[in-house]
């Protein structure tokens, strides 16, 4: 449990942030396409005896880049070329998987998220590299903030949007992937967007946006923790159905203020 809420604290706040450029660029389905696609990396990993959370990292990288790359070499739309690489990884996983005889837990709570399985070693990495990402955001934050909001205006603030763009894709598939571990492959970008979209009923600027999206993922993560290990019940599935009902209480409450 101790381990559980350092490396939920740490991504909730990681992946808040970045939900808020997930949603504002429209970019949810880049962040589902990279943690079914990292399903690739896993099963490196578990096929290699290797940490399949390492793996699975080094594969989430390759996997933006390529994505970038192929945005910006050919005609094709993102949402063709990220399901080019969505379906390519999951393939790669699977073919990889059925080299590894015999049930194996380790896919298994990549693909559905147990927090509560978090190694030590795990831990290290998700606190370690979630800081080194989170310092990036800090410092860029200006110019991720402007390009959130319009491409031109971060070209004539001076800063370069395709280096810029490539180091968010890369920054957010890392974090996707160290957000497997809580929430597996399949419920991952819940995370990504439910704070946000909480925050976007309620907010009228944008620093008030990325404030109330960290704070209420820590919110939903922290109870979705308390609330499945008291009730002994799934802990990625909780956690994002706790979003979805506050969600839908901060909806109503608001429709009810206005009325």
């Amino acid at each position: 449990m101790q381990r559980a809420f350092v490396a939920g604290t740490v991504l909730a706040a990681l992946l808040a942030y970045l939900g808020v450029f997930v949603v504002l660029r429209r970019m949810s389905f880049f962040s589902d396409g990279i943690a079914h696609a990292s399903l690739a990396g896993v099963a490196a990993g578990v096929l290699l005896s290797l940490n399949p959370l390492v793996t699975a990292l080094i594969a989430s990288v390759i996997f933006a880049v390529v994505i970038f790359l192929l945005e910006r070499k050919s005609n094709l739309s993102a949402d063709t070329t990220i399901g080019l690489i969505f379906t390519s990884g999951m393939a790669l996983g699977v073919l990889l998987m059925s080299f590894k005889s015999g049930y194996q837990p380790e896919l298994i709570g990549f693909l559905f998220g147990n927090i509560l399985t978090i190694k030590p070693s795990d831990l290290i990495v998700i606190v370690c590299v979630g800081l080194f990402v989170g310092g990036f955001l800090i410092a860029q934050q200006r110019e991720i903030t402007l390009l959130a909001l319009d491409r031109e205006m971060a070209y004539l603030s001076g800063a370069n949007p395709d280096i810029l763009q490539l180091a968010i894709y890369v920054a957010l598939a890392v974090s996707v992937v160290l957000g497997i571990k809580i929430l597996g492959i399949i419920l991952v970008s819940a995370l990504l967007i439910i704070p946000v979209s909480i925050s976007k009923l309620i907010s009228r600027s944008f620093q008030k946006l990325v404030f109330l999206s960290v704070l209420i993922a820590e919110f939903i993560v922290l109870t979705g923790l308390f609330v499945s290990y008291w009730f002994d019940l799934p802990t990625g599935a909780i956690i994002v159905l706790t979003g979805a009902v506050l969600f839908f209480v901060v909806f109503v409450l608001k429709g009810m203020l206005r009325a």
